[in-house]
């Protein structure tokens, strides 16, 4: 069976004074470009069984844009993670869960798409390599189970930004 995980980064968000990094909200282009991620996401990808989401104000309120409804576990360690962090996230998720939504921050968001690609040269890993904007998605396929999704086993079949 083959397994799809899409890494997502946050939306666009605003900055007002005195709000701490991880309690800032999303700007208004931020909710609408993470609408057009999830009509994107439903229109192109299978259906979303679970979601890691960040439990940052702005990849909440991410998630509530793209109207993905599946089941969601709110992570504070996605906030600041770093690659082997976000990999082992997934490792420990249900061999029942086919698609797998995680949204998140940069850079672990682009970093971690890039450690699991073993397609570094393609034309989806060339523009990933460019810029991981807001709202971005990478989608990795796998050929096996979760817990041995590890670094080169993915194959990044789609990056998108919507826009």
């Amino acid at each position: 069976m083959v397994r799809t995980l899409i890494l997502m980064r946050h939306g666009k968000s605003s900055y007002p004074p005195g709000v701490d990094d991880h309690e800032r909200p999303l700007a208004p282009r931020g909710r609408r470009e993470a609408g057009l991620a999830g009509d994107w996401l439903r229109d192109t990808q299978p259906p979303i069984d679970a979601v890691r989401c960040s439990d940052s104000v702005r990849t909440r309120e991410t998630l509530a844009a793209t109207g993905i409804t599946a089941p969601v576990e709110y992570e504070r360690s996605i906030y600041d993670a770093p690659p082997h962090a976000l990999i082992d996230l997934v490792q420990l998720v249900d061999d029942d869960v086919q698609t797998l939504l995680v949204i998140g921050h940069a850079p672990g968001m682009p970093w971690t798409a890039w450690e699991l690609a073993a397609n570094r040269d393609s034309a989806p890993a060339t523009e990933l390599s460019r810029k991981f904007p807001t709202s971005a998605l990478a989608v990795l396929e796998f050929d096996r189970p979760w817990v041995r999704a590890d670094p080169g086993t993915g194959e990044l079949v789609r990056f998108h930004v919507p826009r």
